[in-house]
């Protein structure tokens, strides 16, 4: 399971055998989220609606670099 990154306390991962689309998972002490890379839509949430806002904002500086670690994982 790779991570990405720990921020704020939440850590962002996939799993070594993801699927399409490119997608991140969140977690945090309160709960995890599901994100899809491409355009960010929350495709699943437990998370609290301000640790959420917080996750995505996080994803957004990221998301470059994440898109990137995901391309030279299973490409």
């Amino acid at each position: 399971m790779p991570t990405l990154l720990n921020k704020n306390g939440f850590k962002f991962f996939f799993y070594a055998n993801e699927h399409e689309p490119k997608h991140i998972h969140i977690m945090n002490s309160s709960g995890f989220a599901k994100v899809e890379l491409k355009n960010l839509k929350v495709v699943q949430n437990y998370l609290k609606p301000k640790d959420l806002k917080h996750a995505l904002e996080i994803m957004k500086e990221n998301k470059k670099e994440f898109e990137r670690i995901w391309d030279e994982w299973f490409n």
